[in-house]
């Protein structure tokens, strides 16, 4: 299965795997230099991208993976590597900035790490460029359209993040990646392009 990831995807694949082998043996460095730490408590620009490079365990990193391959080989194959990656690390960058904007409001200290940002955005890219594609989820397992997917997803990411019902978790950072995301393709779309 390997092998037949498109070549973006999985240089990203293995970027993330690699980074997060590494980051498992000198934890605290890793993110102390790397993950997204919020403005005046450690933020460094290169942040903005290395954050989505870096989990917090074994099914962070395995859930985030199983989203890359899933949209992100598929829209590689349709937009070319060239076009995916300006996507999937525009939604990166754009879900960090969500993130900075949020925690300077809530005067949060705590980094952010994982490339769910990034998932976001390829999941609303997919629901975008295949919406009637059937997709099932993990759990439970129901088949439902990319679109509802989409929108479910999104729902509950805004729901979760306003109430603060599940802490730990990025919310307004997903639903960051998921406006980086339209806001590519709304541009892609363009009257000249």
């Amino acid at each position: 299965m390997f092998a037949n990831l498109a070549p973006a995807t999985r240089a990203i694949l293995t970027a993330n795997i690699l980074a997060f082998a590494a980051s498992q043996l000198l934890p605290e460095a890793f993110e102390l230099r790397f993950a997204l730490w919020p403005l005046g408590y450690g933020f460094e620009p290169w942040q903005l991208v290395t954050y989505a490079f870096l989990h917090a365990g074994l099914p962070h990193i395995a859930f985030n993976m199983l989203g890359l391959v899933t949209f992100g080989n598929e829209l590689e194959l349709y937009w070319g590597s060239r076009r995916f990656v300006a996507f999937y690390f525009a939604s990166v960058v754009a879900a960090a900035l969500t993130q900075l904007l949020v925690t300077d409001l809530l005067g949060d200290a705590t980094p952010t790490v994982g490339a769910s940002g990034g998932i976001y955005g390829l999941l609303l890219g997919f629901a975008i460029m295949f919406p009637q594609r059937r997709v099932m989820l993990l759990f439970p397992p129901i088949p439902m359209r990319a679109w509802a997917l989409a929108l479910v997803f999104a729902g509950l990411e805004l729901v979760l993040g306003v109430t603060g019902t599940s802490t730990g978790i990025a919310h307004f950072a997903h639903l960051g990646g998921m406006l980086g995301g339209f806001l590519v393709m709304w541009y892609w779309r363009g009257p000249r392009r």
